[in-house]
C-alpha cells in the first residue's frame, strides 16, 4: 500500500475532521501504516497548523484555520458580503463570447448568481453542481458541467475524469478560489481529490484568476493546486501583505481589493 505522503496525510485529516480527536494507535489500524510514520505525519499536520497534537493522538485545531468547516453550507455562508464584493470585480474581467471555467468554490458561486442576470453570451464550464444548476436558467449561456465522482459531503465534482473535455475547450478565464493561500506555496487546498482536477483546469486556461476573501490569505494548506506563478489576477477584499504585493507587482500581476 504505497500512498504518498501528502495523500497519507490528508487521509489523517480527514479522519481527524471526522472524530474530532484519534489516537496514533486507531490511525495505524484504520490506515495500515507504522506508528512512526503516522506519529512523523501529526507532526507535520501539526507544523502547517492543520491540528492539534495530543498525548498520543491529535485533535481538530478549534483556532487559526477552521477545519471544521468543509463542509459546503457551512463555507458558502462565512463572509458571504466579502464573497459578493469579490465577484463583483471577478465579473468586470469577463466579456462577451467567452469560454470561462468556474470551480466549485462558495465565492464562485457568487459570481455565478451575478452571472445568472446577465446578458452576455458566454460558455461557462464547471466542476461546481450548485454554480451549474443556477446558470442553466440563463438562456444566454451555455453550461458545461465537468464530469467525475461526486461525494456527499461536497459539492463538486472530483477526480480526472473530465480531463479530456477540459483538453477539447478553449478556455479563456479560470475563476478559482482556494482553501488558503501565499506566495510560498500558492493555492492551496485539502481535500486531494479535488486538488487533481483543479490542477487540470489551472494547466488548461489562458488566464487565472484567484478569488480569495481576506480570511485565506497567507494561511496554508497540504496541496498545492497552482503555484503563484501561475496566478494572474489576485482580487480579495483586503490590503495584503507587503510580501504579496511585491510579489504581484515585481511579477507583473494584478491584484485588487474589493472594498
Amino acid at each position: 500500500n504505497i500512498m504518498y505522503a501528502d495523500e497519507r496525510r490528508n487521509k489523517i485529516l480527514e479522519i481527524v475532521i471526522e472524530k474530532e480527536t484519534v489516537s496514533v494507535n486507531e490511525l495505524t489500524e484504520l490506515l495500515n501504516f507504522s506508528a512512526a510514520t503516522v506519529r512523523s505525519d501529526l507532526s507535520q499536520l501539526e507544523k502547517q497548523g492543520l491540528l492539534n497534537r495530543t498525548h498520543g493522538g491529535a485533535m481538530i485545531k478549534e483556532k487559526g484555520i477552521d477545519v471544521v468547516d468543509k463542509k459546503y453550507e457551512v463555507r458558502e455562508k462565512k463572509y458571504r458580503t466579502e464573497k459578493q464584493r469579490i465577484a463583483s470585480y471577478a465579473i468586470k474581467h469577463i466579456e462577451e463570447g467567452q469560454c470561462i471555467l468556474l470551480d466549485a468554490s462558495s465565492t464562485c458561486f457568487e459570481l455565478a448568481t451575478l452571472l445568472r442576470d446577465s446578458t452576455m453570451r458566454l460558455t461557462v464550464v464547471t466542476s461546481g453542481l450548485s454554480t451549474a444548476s443556477l446558470l442553466k436558467e440563463n438562456p444566454y449561456l451555455t453550461v458545461i458541467v465537468i464530469g467525475g465522482i461526486v461525494r456527499s459531503s461536497s459539492n463538486s465534482v472530483e477526480g480526472l475524469l473530465g480531463c479530456e473535455l477540459l483538453r477539447k475547450i478553449n478556455i479563456d478565464i479560470l475563476f478559482t478560489s482556494a482553501y488558503a493561500f501565499n506566495t510560498k506555496d500558492g493555492l492551496t487546498d485539502f481535500s486531494l481529490y479535488e486538488v487533481e482536477l483543479k490542477r487540470e483546469m489551472v494547466a488548461v486556461t489562458n488566464k487565472t484568476i484567484a478569488l480569495l476573501d481576506h480570511s485565506k490569505i497567507n494561511k496554508n494548506s497540504i496541496a498545492t493546486f497552482a503555484h503563484t506563478s501561475e496566478v494572474d489576477v489576485l482580487i480579495t477584499d483586503q490590503e495584503v501583505s507587503d510580501e504579496i504585493n511585491e510579489y504581484f507587482t515585481s511579477h507583473g500581476k494584478i491584484i485588487e481589493i474589493a472594498n
